[in-house]
């Protein structure tokens, strides 16, 4: 009994560890050293050191006259909100510089960290070296009440706005294949901004991370003018620094180098006084990548995250240079000034003049409520597969409740829409005039201004039933962007994937896109307008009928199952839909893969087939058509996308030559969501209860006669509402 108890000895268990010991510490070796140049020689990437030139050391009197402006400046601001505009100059200024003397004001004005700073000794801002010095882990606060500490660094860098993708579940959007993408249970494949074509941008992340392009602006009497570099390219508006988008975090294994870790921009979030010219594109002995500000003023004015922060990026555009009063747009860049985009994505911008919320000092955190440096979207949406917080929710109820209108003299009657209705339907009436519905990425325009091709906006409009719609919203997407939902009546017939979204019937829509047609066809003579006219605005007839009845199908037996789900409401939706080119030999009822561009080609020759076969040169779309992508999520991916059979990888170029590689337009617009552009003065009833009125009752799916009854206005006025209450 004895011998069977016996425990191995000392001796015989050491040799096992030290061998174990010495091979962990080899695999450790090879993932810091071997990994990296396999990735390296795997998606044809470099990295190294950045380094920025507005980076430097301040000498102590330098610092110390920072201090004293940047403190100055803070006073001022501060006492001009409290001294009364309306008097007399001379007496405001002298009641400014009282208060701004006071000893107890300049105390409490100071910007923090210049103290900080000085005690610290830190002359040069170094990036996420310096933050981390203080910050290495923060506390995050959950939305259930708990509290955890985190490291900062990491925290970040697995943040969508860092990765611009996530393989996390509880997504609300749908596979055409009937699944939930990345669902628990199944097999989650990395989903986001990073690996898709999109057709605002007309890239992938991966193909249009950073470009310098030579414009050419002609002079007035037409002759071309000096060569300007220009930036352009999705890096602008991301939070990474390096010469790539954050690739590695999108491999089963791996992770983003230290020099991208180091490459971060914590300042353009976290900066008031962040300055928007140092965004712009710098090419070095490694490649392009998009400089940022690291001056130490910028650093010394870190506060809280500011509404400004925000919307140098999120003003639905690239860059926020659609609306001039955003500062991006008044800073384009002092070097290479990055290329303005005027066509909005959503054109519903958070700004005072436009948004209610934005008016009243409503900052962008107050409802995307940050844990850490995840930020929420909300549960509800189309157009982001991504999303940091799935769960957490960003929603109108979270301030007004589910009855809003208790000052209201007819607020049973306002408080019952509320049940069919979302607060945006009535609250957002209208979009910018640049918002854009109808984009050709295949027929560019020359921009005399410019000196550059631009895509060209087919249709712009903010008008309801021409820039946006209004559609059954249960919270659920598709792959594609397309607003899932149904009527309440549980209506059979409400198909907005084969109706509305599918088809323009406006005869003035249909009337503009046709001039346009005209016009791009004196550049282009090989268009046929009317079957350009009819692709822009029946998406569907590109659509063999086999492919027509398998949509159909599809949506019915895949999609009909989460249009149900849930309770659904009427949302206003922003229109999208886009021509681009397309890989034939990846296509299904929903549409085919799209193809990227690379921006240097594109806006400097107007070539559009040079510029895809350019974009098809990168090492990772070479890798995206081999095996062990197909395998790794490229089957998964089509499943979503509703192309049967899997990931064909038959590359779209040989010898330089495109095969089967064809122009649509997207087979469906895309519905984006609008939340923001808030009026406080709602809709009247006529607005929607009328035969001319917004909402379309037979779309929506309701029978005949209650249809009739609801676009009947003289019935909705003759009811006695008071009685009603």
């Amino acid at each position: 009994m004895k011998g069977l108890l016996r425990v191995p000895s000392w001796s015989r268990i050491k040799p096992v560890l030290v061998v174990s010991l010495i091979l962990a510490f080899l695999l450790a070796i090879a993932y810091k050293t071997l990994y990296p140049l396999l990735f390296k020689a795997y998606v044809g990437e470099s990295t190294a050191v950045l380094t920025y030139a507005n980076s430097h050391e301040l000498t102590e009197t330098e610092f110390e006259q920072l201090a004293r402006d940047l403190t100055e400046q803070a006073r001022y601001r501060k006492a001009s909100e409290v001294v009364e505009p309306d008097q007399h100059p001379f007496a405001r200024q002298v009641k400014l510089e009282i208060l701004m003397n006071t000893p107890s004001f300049v105390r409490e004005t100071e910007p923090s960290h210049i103290k900080y700073f000085r005690e610290a000794g830190i002359r040069r801002y170094e990036g996420p070296k310096t933050c981390l010095q203080c910050h290495a882990t923060i506390q995050v606060e959950h939305a259930d009440g708990t509290r955890s500490r985190v490291d900062t660094l990491e925290d970040i860098v697995n943040s969508v706005h860092f990765k611009f993708q996530t393989d996390a579940g509880g997504f609300s959007t749908y596979g055409y294949d009937g699944r939930k993408v990345n669902a628990i249970g199944d097999r989650r494949i990395p989903v986001g901004k990073i690996d898709r074509a999109c057709g605002i941008p007309g890239s992938f992340t991966w193909t249009g991370w950073a470009a310098l392009i030579e414009g050419r602006p002609e002079s007035e009497d037409g002759e071309p003018g000096e060569i300007e570099l220009r930036s352009e390219g999705c890096g602008q508006c991301h939070i990474g620094g390096n010469y790539y988008p954050a690739t590695e975090k999108m491999m089963p294994i791996g992770d983003v180098p230290e020099q991208a870790k180091a490459g971060i921009d914590c300042l353009i979030c976290h900066s008031s006084e962040y300055d928007m010219n140092q965004r712009y594109v710098i090419r070095d002995q490694v490649g392009l990548r998009w400089n940022q500000d690291r001056s130490l003023r910028a650093a010394l004015t870190v506060g809280p995250v500011s509404n400004r922060n925000c919307l140098n990026c999120h003003q639905h555009n690239m860059g926020g240079d659609a609306y001039l009063h955003n500062v991006a747009a008044q800073s384009p860049g002092e070097r290479h000034p990055r290329v303005m985009h005027k066509g909005a994505k959503r054109g519903n911008p958070f700004s005072p003049a436009d948004d209610v919320h934005a008016a009243a000092g409503i900052q962008c955190t107050d409802c995307h409520v940050p844990e850490g440096h995840k930020i929420p979207r909300g549960r509800f949406g189309v157009d982001l597969v991504a999303n940091d917080l799935p769960d957490k929710d960003v929603a109108c109820e979270g301030c007004h409740s589910r009855a809003p209108h208790n000052n209201s003299k007819h607020k049973a009657l306002l408080n019952g829409h509320i049940a069919r209705i979302a607060c945006e339907t009535c609250h957002i009436k209208k979009l910018q005039e640049n918002n854009v519905v109808l984009r050709d990425w295949v027929h560019p325009t020359w921009n005399a201004k410019e000196g550059l091709y631009e895509p060209t906006d087919v249709y712009r409009s903010g008008e309801p039933g021409k820039g946006f719609t209004y559609l059954w919203f249960n919270g659920n997407g598709t792959f594609l962007a397309n607003a899932l939902g149904n009527n309440p009546n549980g209506s059979a017939d409400y198909n907005p994937l084969m109706q509305q979204i599918a088809r323009i019937q406006d005869p003035e829509v249909i009337a503009a896109v046709r001039a346009k047609a005209i016009e791009l066809k004196e550049t282009y003579p090989d268009i046929d307008v009317e079957a350009y006219v009819r692709a822009a605005t029946d998406p569907l007839s590109q659509l063999s009928p086999e492919m027509l009845e398998r949509r159909e199908a599809m949506i019915q037996d895949n999609l009909r199952a989460a249009m149900n789900e849930g309770e659904s409401r009427i949302y206003p939706f922003k229109l999208f839909n886009a021509m681009m080119y397309e890989d034939m030999s990846n296509q299904g009822p929903f549409g085919a893969m799209i193809l990227p561009f690379d921006y240097t080609t594109y806006y400097e020759t107007g070539d559009t087939r040079a510029s895809l076969v350019e974009a098809l040169k990168d090492p990772i779309l070479i890798r995206m058509y081999q095996t062990p992508f197909k395998l790794y999520m490229m089957d998964e991916f089509m499943a979503y996308f509703g192309v049967s059979g899997g990931w064909t990888t038959a590359y779209p170029l040989a010898d330089g030559r495109l095969g089967n590689v064809e122009p649509h337009w997207m087979r469906q617009m895309g519905t984006l969501m609008v939340n923001h552009g808030i009026q406080r003065e709602g809709r009247v009833c006529r607005d929607c209860h009328a035969p001319d009125g917004i909402l379309d009752y037979p779309a929506l799916g309701y029978e005949p006669e209650r249809a009739a009854e609801l676009a009947d206005l003289d019935l909705i006025e003759s009811v006695d509402w008071e009685a009603t209450e």
